[in-house]
Formats: C-alpha cells, structure tokens, sequence
C-alpha cells in the first residue's frame, strides 16, 4: 500500500486530467517530491527497530541516514529532520531528537542521559530503553527522529538478539556511544503520539482545526458536541 501511495498513478491522472480537475491532479501529482527516487526493503520478520535499520544497510552504504518512526506525528514550523540536518552539518555527529515528558511516563520510552539536560543539545552520555521513573536517567524522551552515522550498523550486527530475537536500535545506540560522541537535540514542535488510539485522536483534530477546509466545520462540530 505504501508503495502504491508513492507511485505514479498514470490512470487516476490521465482521467482527472481529462475531466480538468487541475487542482486534484497537482494534489496526485505532489505526493512525492520531484526527484525523489523512493526504495523499499522488507522487515521479512519483525525482529525489533534495530533489525529494521540494519535491513537498510546495504542502501544506505557509509552514508549518514534518518530515521523516522511514523507513529510519532511531529507538527513542527521547521520540519524537525530539517532542524536535525542542520544541526549535523555544523556538529557532524549522530543526533537523536528527545522531548521532556512526565518522569511518570519514563517506563513508555527509551531515555537518554545527557551531560546538560537544560540545554537544546547535548552530548549523551547513556541511554536505556523503558526505565522504571525512579531509576530514569532523566525525563529526557527518544521521539522516532534519528539521524544516524552509518557506523551504527557494525554495532547492531554485534547485538546479541533479545526476547523473540529481537535487535533493539538503543543498544545499538548505547555501543555507539562507546567509540564517538552523539548529540541528544530538543527539537521544536508538537508531537502527537499516533501509536495510542487517543493521540491518533488529538492529531487529527489539531490538524483538522488547522486546514482551511475543515477548520470551521471541525470547530462547529466540536462546540455542538461539547457537554
């Protein structure tokens, strides 16, 4: 299906072209950047996130990379891979995107330990996945952006498998950290975490109010429905 999504649909645009639907045609025609070449590669077993990243190295080759983990839908002014990007360029390190949460809420998420938790990036000095909030390291929250040196991949072939086989990115992370510094950075924007039946929820209201074609309906909607 995403491979469908991102392909040219040479017969939906051939008929709207037809019928002069040039606003929808741009709007098929749009989903993919021009110059885009778009490749997929199959997790052929789900064996953890870091099994799934290692499933791209031979794509990737020696080149940094991102990683993007769609349930965690990100509402930022400047896309946050682009605040991620720039950020790399000046510092040439591995970054990893975290945002504060409540330290009752640690035990949902990987969580680094940093050399200055109030700064907007920092060295991270330790990571670990899921901590109980009275042993977290800090309230510090890995939030599906990374951007990745490809010298992670010998690390995640090192792993030794887990629970179900699995191959977790944070320890690949972890062995990371023992030969080159990364970045922790607190990106800008509003995240929505699409993985939870009520953060799928708030996303889609929040960008709802925000599209010129459902804003007023959407907020009619919701002050009729309000007890």
């Amino acid at each position: 299906a995403i491979e469908d999504h991102f392909d040219k649909a040479y017969e939906l645009e051939t008929e709207l072209a037809m019928r002069n639907k040039t606003e929808l045609l741009e709007m098929v025609r749009s989903v993919a950047p021009k110059g885009i070449n778009c490749i997929y590669i199959r997790q052929v077993e789900a064996l953890g996130l870091g099994h799934a990243v290692l499933c791209a190295a031979p794509v990737v080759n020696e080149e940094p990379f991102a990683v993007i983990l769609a349930d965690d839908l990100i509402d930022a002014t400047v896309p946050v891979m682009r605040q991620m990007t720039d950020l790399y360029s000046r510092e040439g390190k591995s970054i990893i995107g975290v945002r504060q949460v409540e330290r009752e809420e640690t035990a949902s998420y990987g969580i680094v330990k940093v050399a200055n938790e109030a700064d907007k990036f920092s060295p991270i000095t330790g990571i670990v996945e899921k901590p109980k909030p009275e042993v977290a390291p800090s309230t510090l929250a890995v939030t599906g952006r990374y951007l990745l040196r490809p010298a992670i991949f010998q690390h995640l072939r090192s792993i030794q498998p887990g629970a179900g086989g699995e191959i977790q990115l944070t320890d690949g992370i972890a062995r990371l950290l023992k030969e080159e510094a990364a970045l922790a950075y607190r990106f800008e924007g509003t995240t929505y975490d699409c993985g939870s039946k009520i953060g799928y929820v708030q996303a889609t209201i929040a960008y709802g109010l925000k599209h010129p074609e459902t804003a007023v309906p959407l907020r009619d909607f919701i002050a009729k429905n309000l007890p």
